[in-house]
């Protein structure tokens, strides 16, 4: 009779045990994890375009662009028309008579194409050297071989850091994902805190980060 008298006291405690053991107050299950890549304190985006400490040179061939209120440097897209339509930061001492010939003019919009060096304070350019895009004579680009990302992002997760980019990083031009793992974007100009912050942000080598002004 002792064992009609235990049972029921055993199950009375395994089912107290039962909801205090697993109680209400913690999950059942464990949480997501972080997204791979992700710091556990994300850092804080760079607020500025940065300034450079010593001169730059365009990466390419950009347009300079005055419609009639000073001349501007063309560092992204440039639309189609005639004249084309483009802008991008000032350029405090731009001198028209100094190009003679070497641009094109449709009533007061004066542009043209040159390969310029000079100085960058984070917001406006003043040149030290120019050289007319017809004159230009490039070097053969040395080929860049990409870092290896070191976290692993599907196809949409790269699709969402480019998006996220757009408003992370100051003088963000465009960006696109690769099919080798990357995030590749352009910016006006990286002093290296950028991809420093992309890296820190992202994981090492996930995001590659271009500037159309490069040190000298």
């Amino acid at each position: 009779m002792k064992t009609s008298l235990v049972a029921p006291a055993l199950v009375l405690a395994l089912s107290l045990c039962v909801s205090a053991c697993s109680g209400d107050d913690g999950p059942a299950t464990a949480s997501d994890p972080a997204a791979p890549g992700a710091p556990a304190d994300p850092p804080t985006p760079p607020s500025a375009v940065p300034a450079s400490a010593g001169e730059v040179r365009s990466a390419g061939l950009p347009t300079v662009m005055d419609t009639g209120d000073g001349a501007e440097l063309c560092l992204g897209a440039i639309a189609e028309s005639y004249p084309p339509q483009c802008g991008g930061p000032r350029i405090t001492n731009w001198d028209w008579a100094a190009q003679d010939g070497v641009f094109d003019q449709q009533g007061q919009v004066r542009w043209g194409t040159f390969a310029v060096t000079g100085t960058w304070d984070g917001s406006a350019f003043t040149v030290t050297n120019s050289i007319p895009g017809p004159l230009y004579d490039p070097m053969m680009p040395t080929p860049v071989e990409l870092p290896e990302p070191t976290v692993d992002y599907s196809a949409a997760e790269l699709d969402d850091i480019s998006r996220a980019l757009s408003e992370e990083l100051p003088g963000y031009q465009g960006s696109y994902a690769d099919e080798a793992g990357h995030v590749l974007v352009d910016v006006v100009y990286d002093d290296g805190s950028l991809q420093a912050y992309a890296d820190e942000a992202y994981g090492d080598g996930v995001v590659v980060v271009n500037g159309a002004l490069l040190d000298a």
